[in-house]
């Protein structure tokens, strides 16, 4: 017997000890009674929507008259500020990393124009790269900014900026006839591209040459939507139903987070622990949030007082102490779209979990006298 056949027991027992501790430690699912909402639509405005949460603000936008308008906010309804751009028509903004958000304006003939901005209107900066008819920017790591670009005779290129708009990448694959970017975690890039047809989830790390399937066995479409400490969340259709998922770097590693009662889902942000999205139950999306698997699955909707046509979680952040969660839904009492804010502690370990380590740390003290 060699010595690794003689050790793999050992090993394989203390690994599974530490897989169950860290699920307690990290997949402990707590009461929705824990959650505090916030609802963030700022006066005057008609409906809003919180899109992307980055420490304690929040971007998004909210409608004033017909048009929406691209701004942010800081826990709170009051402390909305307005990021449209002087003579844009329209903007919003859909993602943010420190103090910058981006999204897209539009101008003139109402074709949008990718934007930046680092906290106030006056900010805002042109990310439209030259010789495109339309962009929009999704989503910043700070340093790096992502989205798509579509250039005349062509469609929407995926594709990368570092803060201006002569700083565009293409990362369009060579075989994709078009692409997007909806995530970047500053050096990796997430969307998705057509390949002879369909739609596949993908991950870039700055280069179109760098392009990686990440559509799992079966799946007839699949996106991806955000990336954060090595993990890719999204969706694949599957069977006809779209299902909520996460990946590691590799269409092999799709992990399925589906749950069980619902009829599709999806997943729209992580920050590397925790994933956002929505489960459709019985008709309606319900605001949803996973901490790795299937089995984790919080129905946030639950958190909400009155009623609600539907909900939807797009953003999420962790401090290590609280867990920030942004999202909006239609409000069945104020018949419009309600821009949220779910917060709750981060849960604590659990006394199993303190248990268990106190075993295994025992038992490798047992191990090492032996």
């Amino acid at each position: 017997m060699s010595d690794m056949t003689k050790h793999a027991g050992p090993f394989r027992a203390r690994a599974a000890a530490l897989a169950a501790i860290g699920c307690v430690l990290g997949c402990a699912v707590p009461s929705h009674a824990q959650w505090t909402v916030t609802f963030l639509t700022p006066a005057g405005a008609s409906e809003a929507h919180a899109r992307a949460a980055a420490g304690p603000q929040q971007a998004g936008s909210a409608a004033f008259g017909a048009a929406p308008h691209a701004g942010l906010w800081n826990g709170t309804a009051a402390s909305w500020v307005d990021l449209h751009p002087a003579g844009a028509h329209a903007s919003q903004a859909h993602g943010a990393f420190g103090n910058q958000q981006v999204g897209y304006a539009t101008f003139g003939g109402l074709q949008s124009r990718a934007s930046l901005w680092s906290g106030t209107a006056a900010s805002w900066v042109d990310l439209s790269p030259a010789g495109s008819i339309d962009s929009a920017a999704t989503a910043t790591s700070g340093a790096q900014q992502v989205g798509s670009a579509r250039f005349f005779g062509g469609q929407h290129h995926a594709g990368l900026w570092s803060g201006t708009a002569a700083s565009w990448v293409d990362l369009n694959p060579i075989d994709a006839s078009s692409s997007s970017a909806r995530g970047t975690s500053g050096t990796q890039q997430v969307g998705y591209a057509s390949i002879s047809g369909v739609e596949r989830a993908s991950l870039w790390s700055g280069t179109a040459a760098s392009w990686v399937d990440l559509s799992p066995v079966g799946a007839t479409t699949s996106h991806a939507y955000g990336v954060s400490g090595g993990q890719q969340v999204g969706f694949a259709s599957i069977g006809g139903q779209n299902r909520a998922g996460l990946w590691s770097g590799s269409a092999a590693s799709w992990l399925d987070l589906h749950p069980a009662t619902a009829s599709d889902s999806q997943a729209s942000g992580t920050d590397g622990v925790y994933q956002v999205g929505y489960a459709s139950i019985a008709g309606a999306a319900h605001a949803s949030l996973w901490n790795g698997t299937a089995a984790s699955w919080e129905d946030l909707s639950l958190a909400l007082p009155g009623s609600w046509f539907y909900t939807r979680a797009e953003g999420v952040w962790s401090d290590g102490a609280t867990v920030y969660v942004t999202g909006y839904g239609f409000s069945a009492t104020t018949l419009r779209n309600e821009a949220l804010l779910w917060t709750r502690p981060v849960p604590a370990p659990g006394a199993a979990a303190l248990l268990g380590l106190a075993g295994l740390i025992a038992a490798r003290r047992k191990r090492r006298k032996d």
